[in-house]
C-alpha cells in the first residue's frame, strides 16, 4: 500500500492551499492531519467547515473538548487525543479532568460527565439514544439543541478521526508531550 502524501503549501492541490496557509497562520506550522487531508481538498474543506460550525454552537469550549476527547479515545485517534489534551492544557483545564478523559473514566464535574456519557450513548446508538439517556442529559442542564450540537461535533470529528487513522498521521513535535497509547 502506498503512503499518503504529507503536503505542504506548495505541493498541495490548489484548492487546499488557502486552507493550509490559514492553518499555518493559526498553529505556526501545518499539522500532519491537515497536510495529509489536503490530498482531498473537499475532505479538508468539509472538516474545516464542520469544525468551524461546531465552534459556533452553544456548547462551551470545555464541553466541546469533552466531546472531542471522548470520541477520540473511543475510536483511538492518537493524534486527536494528544492535540486536544494540549488544547485543554492551554485552556487551563484541570489535570484530573484531562487524565480522566484520556482514560475514559467518569468525570468529577456532573455536567461534564453528562456530556461524556451522552456522547458515548450517541456514538453507541449511532444517533439513537434511549429516553433515559436523553432525560439524564437534559436534567444535567443541557438542551435538545445541545443534543443536536453533539451530533454536529461527532460528524465533524468523524471526518478528522477517520482520516487521521487512515493516513496514520504522525504526531507533530508540539504535541509529543501529550502522546497517548490507549486507555489504561
Amino acid at each position: 500500500m502506498s503512503e499518503f502524501t504529507r503536503h505542504d503549501i506548495s505541493s498541495a492541490p490548489e484548492k487546499a492551499r488557502p486552507i493550509l496557509e490559514n492553518t499555518a497562520k493559526g498553529f505556526g506550522f501545518v499539522p500532519a492531519p491537515v497536510a495529509l487531508m489536503a490530498e482531498s481538498p473537499e475532505l479538508l474543506e468539509g472538516f474545516m467547515t464542520g469544525n468551524a460550525l461546531f465552534n459556533k454552537t452553544t456548547l462551551s469550549p470545555l464541553e466541546r473538548e469533552v466531546l472531542i476527547l471522548t470520541m477520540a479515545t473511543t475510536v483511538e485517534c492518537h493524534y486527536c487525543v494528544a492535540m486536544h489534551s494540549s488544547i485543554l492544557t492551554r485552556q487551563s483545564a484541570g489535570q484530573e479532568l484531562i487524565e480522566a478523559l484520556r482514560a475514559g473514566t467518569p468525570l468529577e464535574d456532573a455536567k461534564l460527565e453528562a456530556m461524556r456519557v451522552f456522547t458515548l450513548a450517541v456514538m453507541e446508538g449511532h444517533g439513537h439514544v434511549s429516553p433515559e439517556a436523553m432525560e439524564a442529559f437534559l436534567v444535567a442542564g443541557y438542551t435538545r439543541r445541545n443534543a443536536l450540537e453533539v451530533v454536529l461535533g461527532l460528524g465533524a470529528y468523524t471526518i478528522s478521526t477517520f482520516a487521521n487513522r487512515m493516513t496514520d498521521a504522525p504526531l507533530d513535535e508540539p504535541f509529543k508531550s501529550f502522546e497517548w497509547h490507549g486507555k489504561h
